[in-house]
């Protein structure tokens, strides 16, 4: 059934039809001035900061959503995420043999992984994917990278983050856009062959998600006999790889109170690369984070003079740190965190999805409980839509594009699902997931989440002002230009405001009307669809992709009725918060149909699994939405609610058709994770699976093995109930390795010894010694000796 629309050409008929409408009115001084006076005074004051973010990166698919018409078949036509033959060669070898290596238990007890991987990944170039090869990188595409992470995540959360760094945050990168020619030269071949290992030194005590703050990261610039530099102190701390780094990308705010740069830079934000052993420097004192073992630590600095051939970029580059850091900041949150929610959520479909089959309770296997069920379908459709994010984000960023506004939903939507993934997987594994042992293939990425929840941007600030904040001032298609002639002081601002005006009233009354049209449309068509419409690939792309556009509709009319509030609404954190929960959640709605359209006809059942993951996220935009409407802030609150009410739902509960998936799905979606089908393939595909290595074993791997011959031994005992017979000897046989491969995979790992205290020679635990103490107080004279030796025997 094609999408429920009307063309889609009235939106911008209606919006010039509007603009000349309004000419007349922009012509008339006295009003367009007032008006473009009275507006003035409403605009919120703007940081350089937030002056600097506007200009920075790129506006693409973010900016259709805001235009209440995103077009499935542009994303289809203009974006396939895909790796060369090297890329692939290279997850098959190097990324399969440095997996090989790392004993993840052992990783995280001793909290450092071995020589022999630090050089395995320092020789074969895991830290300079992101490096061209005419320095000497490996030149690989965003897609590869985030594969790359994605299967190292699969294994070891410590690795993951430790090869992550210095492929987004470099400053690698920094280098090959920013640097000299001289700096250059002189980093990038030893970044490329991993004779120094980067970091990059932002964050501060007092200068968390305000990173633009580097309270107590400063430097002043000073001439000493001859030479221009600057004296710098610092105080950074959360800086991964820091106890390790060979080179330190130090950002401060840099004071020029001598006038002393000249026209040649200028004041503000600063990067310097200063090497391990500059004078002056501090690294090496560590973080813990949880239970991780990646390194991380502070970097620290009192007068430190650094040349202006230290500054990136060269003197010419003071004060525009923010401008490279901003640029490049799309691929650590983009790219690296949601990669590692993807290894993550791979592991969990996977082997929990295995683990249900093999492991039972009450004689079932639990994969046939309703409340494992639930839990493993909302796992899988969480990871379905990480995965079809993660795709689509890597294949807009291999297309030369910077989305910053889509960075900052991926980051935090895709890290917030993992964190559901794994706790789900938690839920499911029981006691198999608390119990620390190499056969516990959950519990150090359950541990882990929370840091990618907290780093590069807190999901918090990222979900409550960044999103929608960015997002209305960059990729509203009128917004920016309203500004930039409130601004001006150009004589013909008033008369130019005045027709940005006329086309944001066009914009809003276009995306009224579609938001009625299609959800009427939208709203017949999902009481008129079956419950098992899913199975028909054709009609599911048809239906949701109507479904979506009618959200987009709603979400650009209530993004412009936010306007209402001027410039509170830049403190309007829970309303920003729910708006960015809508547009995150119908641009990963778009993600997952453009998975399914590519790969549908290559996984069998993924039909199942698509129509789950596109139920929940259309619920949860219409619930976002809603959640918007009904809580629209005073005074302004009872008219704006209204209005976006109206806008979104007229018809009040008949025009919100959306629903979770119903428990005949998600049986179905369980079903596709607990048995061997191209579903569970599909997840399987990019998690590390070899044995042979330093562990001896790979328990994920084993229950993938195991889960077809439980199952065969399963349909067996049912069978031969039902016929009230005995198995044969064949049949036997099956039923025999079932049992001995449940019997191993349910195991939990113990320990004899635990913690540096119990390695010492002849430790005897104190509260066997305190017990011992005790009998022998109670016991009668003469006795005591006789039950000490007994004892100690």
């Amino acid at each position: 059934m094609p999408p429920l629309l009307p063309p889609r050409l009235p939106a911008h008929r209606m919006a010039r039809a509007l603009a000349r409408t309004h000419t007349p009115l922009g012509d008339r001084t006295f009003i367009s001035a007032a008006a473009y006076k009275l507006a003035q005074k409403q605009m919120p004051k703007m940081s350089e900061t937030e002056k600097v973010a506007l200009g920075c990166g790129t506006v693409g698919f973010d900016r259709d959503i805001f235009t209440g018409s995103p077009s499935l078949q542009h994303l289809i036509g203009t974006y396939t995420p895909k790796l060369t033959t090297e890329e692939q060669a290279f997850l098959d070898n190097e990324v399969e043999a440095l997996c090989k290596m790392i004993d993840d238990f052992k990783v995280t007890n001793e909290k450092d992984m071995s020589a022999e991987a630090w050089d395995f990944m320092r020789d074969k170039g895991f830290f300079s994917m992101k490096i061209p090869k005419e320095w000497g990188g490996k030149g690989f595409s965003t897609h590869c990278v985030s594969s790359v992470l994605a299967k190292i995540g699969s294994h070891s959360f410590d690795a993951n983050a430790t090869v992550a760094v210095p492929n987004s945050l470099g400053p690698g990168e920094l280098l090959v856009r920013y640097g000299t020619d001289e700096q250059r030269s002189y980093f990038l071949p030893r970044l490329a062959d991993g004779t120094l290992i980067p970091c990059f030194g932002l964050t501060g005590p007092h200068s968390g998600s305000d990173a633009t703050s580097l309270i107590g990261s400063y430097g002043v610039v000073e001439r000493r006999g001859d030479e221009v530099g600057i004296r710098a102190s610092f105080d950074k701390r959360y800086i991964t790889l820091a106890p390790v780094a060979g080179v330190v990308g130090i950002g401060l705010d840099l004071k020029d109170p001598d006038g002393l740069l000249g026209s040649s830079g200028s004041e503000g934000f600063t990067v310097a690369l200063l090497e391990r052993g500059h004078a002056g420097l501090n690294m090496g004192p560590r973080h813990t984070p949880l239970n991780s073992a990646f390194m991380n630590g502070t970097v620290q600095g009192e007068d430190v003079w650094i040349p202006m051939s230290c500054v990136l970029g060269g003197q010419p580059r003071c004060g525009f740190g923010w401008h490279m850091f901003v640029e490049c900041l799309a691929e650590g949150r983009g790219v690296s965190l949601p990669a590692g929610a993807m290894g993550a959520a791979r592991t969990v479909c996977a082997g929990v999805g295995a683990y249900t089959r093999v492991r039972k309770q009450f004689r079932v296997p639990i994969a046939e409980f309703g409340g494992i069920q639930e839990a493993l379908a909302r796992a899988g459709r969480e990871s379905y839509i990480i995965l079809a994010g993660t795709e689509l984000t890597n294949a807009i960023i291999d297309n030369h594009e910077a989305p910053m506004v889509l960075s900052s939903i991926m980051k935090q939507s895709c890290t917030e699902r993992g964190r559901r993934v794994i706790t789900d997987g938690m839920d499911i594994v029981g006691g198999a997931g608390i119990c620390n042992g190499k056969a516990n293939f959950v519990g150090n990425a359950y541990m882990s989440m929370p840091v990618a929840i907290t780093v590069e941007g807190a999901n918090i600030m990222t979900r409550s002002f960044q999103i929608i904040g960015q997002g209305l001032t960059r990729c509203h298609p009128h917004m920016l230009p309203i500004m930039e002639t409130l601004m001006s002081n150009d004589k013909d601002a008033p008369s130019k405001f005045m027709g940005g005006v006329a086309k944001m009233l066009g914009h809003v009354g276009a995306n009224f009307g579609l938001s009625l049209t299609r959800g009427i449309g939208a709203t017949v068509s999902t009481a008129m669809r079956s419950s098992s419409a899913y199975t028909d690939g054709d009609k599911l792309l048809a239906y949701h992709e109507a479904q979506l556009l009618r959200l987009s509709a709603n979400f650009a009319f209530a993004a412009d009725v936010t306007l209402l509030l001027g410039g509170r609404l830049k403190f309007e954190e829970l309303l920003m918060g729910r708006l960015a929960d809508a547009m995150g959640s119908i641009f990963l709605g778009y993600a997952t149909l453009h998975h399914f359209h590519r790969n549908r006809h290559n996984v069998k059942g993924l039909e199942a699994l698509a129509e789950s993951a596109l139920l929940q996220l259309e619920s949860e935009a219409q619930t976002a939405l809603r959640e918007a409407s009904e809580n629209f802030p005073r005074p302004v609150g009872a008219i704006g609610g209204w209005i976006m009410a109206a806008g979104i739902a007229p018809l009040g509960e008949w025009m919100r058709p959306y629903r979770p998936p119903r428990d005949s799905l998600t049986q179905e979606v369980a079903r596709l994770l607990s048995t061997p089908s191209a579903v569970h393939a599909m997840f399987a595909e990019n998690v590390y699976l070899a044995d042979g290595g330093v562990t001896g074993e790979n328990r994920v791997a084993e229950l993938i093995k195991a889960m077809p011959i439980c199952l065969e031994a399963d349909t067996i005992l049912a069978t031969c109930k039902k016929t009230k017979r005995e198995p044969s000897a064949q049949e036997a046989k099956v039923l025999a390795l079932a049992d001995e491969l449940r019997n191993k995979l349910v195991q939990v790992d113990v320990h004899e010894r635990m913690g540096p205290l119990e390695q010492q020679e002849g430790y005897v635990r104190p509260a066997l010694l305190s017990t011992e103490a005790r009998l022998v107080q109670s016991l009668p004279s003469g006795a005591g000796g006789q039950r000490s030796a007994a004892a100690r025997a």
